[in-house]
C-alpha cells in the first residue's frame, strides 16, 4: 500500500533548515572561541571560558536538533522504502526493516543506508529496471560523502575541545569546530535537496499510477 511521504518530507526539511541555522550559530561560536584564544593567548582565561560556554551551548542545540531530525528522517526514509517495495520489490537486496536498523549498525551503518537509498531511488524512477544514467546519483552520493565526513570531523572536534587546556590546544579545537560546523551545514543543505528530490520522484510516480488506473 502506497503512503504519501509529503508531510514527513516537510517536517524533515523544516528540521534540516533549523539545523542550518544552528550551524550558523555554531560557526559564530567557533569564531568567538578562535578570537578569544588568539587575543589572549597567555593569561586571560575568562574570554576563553565564555567562548567555550558559547560553543557548548550551541553544541547542545545541535545535539537536540540531531535527535529530532534523525528520528523524523528515518521515519520518512522507511516510508519511502515501503513505497519502493510496492513498485519494484525485486530491486532491493534488504527488507524494509533495514531502512531503520541499517542506521544503527556500527561501522556498517556508514554505507548500508546509502545502498538502501540507491535502491529506493531506482524503484522510484518511471522504469526501475532502466540502466543508471551517468551522474544520476550525484546528489545522493555527494550528500552521503559529506554526511559521513561530518560525522568523523564532529567527533574529532568534540574530542579536541574536551581535552584542550593550553592555548595551542584551544586554537586547534577552534579550527576543527569551524570546519565541522561548516561541513554539517553543507550536509544539511544537501540533505534538504535529497529529501525534496526523492519525495518528488515518488509523488510523481504515485500520481501517474493513480491517473493511469482511473
Amino acid at each position: 500500500m502506497l503512503r504519501d511521504p509529503k508531510d514527513l518530507a516537510f517536517a524533515v526539511t523544516a528540521l534540516l533548515g533549523a539545523t542550518v541555522l544552528a550551524d550558523a550559530l555554531a560557526l559564530h561560536a567557533g569564531s568567538e572561541l578562535w578570537t578569544a584564544v588568539t587575543d589572549s593567548p597567555s593569561g586571560d582565561v575568562s574570554p576563553r571560558d565564555l567562548a567555550r560556554a558559547l560553543v557548548v551551548g550551541t553544541a547542545l542545540l545541535q545535539g537536540l536538533l540531531l535527535v529530532a531530525t534523525g528520528t523524523v528522517f528515518v521515519i520518512w526514509f522507511h516510508r519511502l522504502r515501503l513505497n519502493a517495495e510496492v513498485w519494484a520489490g525485486d530491486v532491493h537486496s534488504r527488507t524494509p526493516g533495514w531502512a531503520i536498523g541499517g542506521w544503527f549498525i556500527p561501522v556498517a551503518g556508514l554505507w548500508i543506508p546509502c545502498a538502501i537509498a540507491t535502491e529506493i531511488w531506482r524503484a522510484s524512477r518511471p522504469d526501475p529496471s532502466a540502466p543508471d544514467r551517468r551522474g544520476e546519483f550525484l546528489l545522493l552520493r555527494g550528500w552521503w560523502l559529506v554526511f559521513v565526513a561530518d560525522l568523523v570531523l564532529a567527533r574529532v572536534a568534540a574530542w579536541r575541545l574536551g581535552r584542550a587546556e593550553t592555548f595551542e590546544a584551544y586554537a586547534s579545537a577552534a579550527r576543527w569546530l569551524l570546519a565541522s560546523d561548516a561541513l554539517d551545514m553543507a550536509a544539511a543543505v544537501l540533505a534538504i535537496l535529497f529529501v525534496r528530490r526523492l519525495t518528488s520522484m515518488q509523488h510523481a510516480k504515485a500520481t501517474g499510477m493513480i491517473s493511469a488506473a482511473q
